[in-house]
């Protein structure tokens, strides 16, 4: 997933105003969770699902979080640090993490945010507010078929 050359801005692609935590990784199924907790001004509790993990360099609270997409080096890089095979290439992403308090990356196969009523445990039916697989970064710019990285619009 790209967003253009070292000086173009990376594409924003959701913007959450609301403070999130590393809450949980799980190495079997490779499934990170950042919560961002009911509070005095939020209602509900938010929780960022990472699925098919493969590398990740967190801190462990992010203020304002913001997902953004990766230049076309950075995408590289990322891939050849976590030994991820070529033939994995197009079913990953790479998230760029940024906040007020720090930044980060998540190569993965989707996210997800879903919203809950409840301040801990997993509701029944997921409220799911927002969604992104490497499919729908294709479907941004580049050719469905197009075997390199992506490049959004």
């Amino acid at each position: 997933m790209t967003s253009g050359a070292l000086s173009d801005p990376s594409t924003l692609l959701h913007r959450f105003d609301r403070t999130f935590r590393v809450w949980r990784y799980g190495v079997g199924h490779s499934h990170l969770l950042l919560r961002s907790r009911k509070d005095g001004v939020e209602d509900s509790r938010l929780d960022l699902h990472f699925e098919a993990v493969d590398s990740m360099q967190l801190v462990t609270r992010y203020e304002g979080l913001e997902l953004h997409t990766v230049d076309d080096s950075e995408f590289s890089r990322v891939y050849e640090e976590s030994g991820v095979p070529q033939k994995w290439r197009e079913t990953r992403l790479v998230v760029r993490l940024r906040s007020r308090s720090g930044t980060g990356y998540v190569q993965c196969g989707r996210v997800i945010a879903d919203r809950h009523q409840d301040d801990e445990g997993v509701s029944a039916i997921r409220d799911v507010v927002w969604s992104l697989r490497p499919s729908g970064l294709r479907t941004l710019g580049a050719p469905v078929g197009d075997p390199g990285p992506h490049r959004p619009g």
